[in-house]
């Protein structure tokens, strides 16, 4: 009996906001979270509170998965930092479903906090919805703790507001 083994590597790397691969991941992650939220966030609140204003990120991180057996990496992961005031927030945090749960999650916090780091600020801010208990195991697993509601959330009163204080 022979077995085959399929090795999976992750590359992760910076990116333009408007880098294809980041957009294609951003409407996927709307297609799949939105519908969760629709019976009780409005077109126009979503507008107001979860936009990202370009100008304001200051990076954005994708994670690849190369297979042994695939031609070309394939985007898997997107995390953002934008500008909330003096705070680097945490933002369209995603990872495709086929490969949650293999560590593209970790890689992307890894990644984002090392940008934050590098920054120089002294923590980092995120949030998500109660309907996101994934997220907000992980949040907590990977050493974030809860913090009242900031800014523009505050018509959202069912988010989950993180930050991660760096020591």
């Amino acid at each position: 009996m022979t077995e085959s083994a399929t090795r999976t590597e992750f590359v992760v790397r910076t990116a333009q906001w408007s880098d294809p691969d980041a957009v294609t991941l951003r409407a996927a992650m709307a297609a799949e979270v939105g519908p969760r939220y629709s019976d009780r966030v409005s077109d126009a609140v979503r507008a107001t509170t979860n936009a990202v204003d370009p100008e304001s990120v200051h990076v954005t991180i994708l994670v690849y998965v190369s297979d042994i057996e695939a031609a070309e990496p394939r985007a898997v992961g997107h995390a953002a930092l934008r500008w909330n005031g003096d705070d680097l927030e945490v933002k369209r945090m995603f990872v495709v479903k086929e490969h949650r749960g293999t560590g593209v999650s970790t890689a992307l916090l890894s990644a984002v906090e090392d940008a934050a780091r590098e920054a120089r600020r002294p923590r980092l801010i995120l949030q998500t919805g109660d309907r996101q208990p994934d997220a907000v195991r992980l949040y907590e697993k990977c050493g974030y703790s809860r913090i009242p509601i900031f800014s523009p959330y505050e018509a959202l009163p069912f988010s989950n507001c993180f930050e991660k204080v760096f020591g």
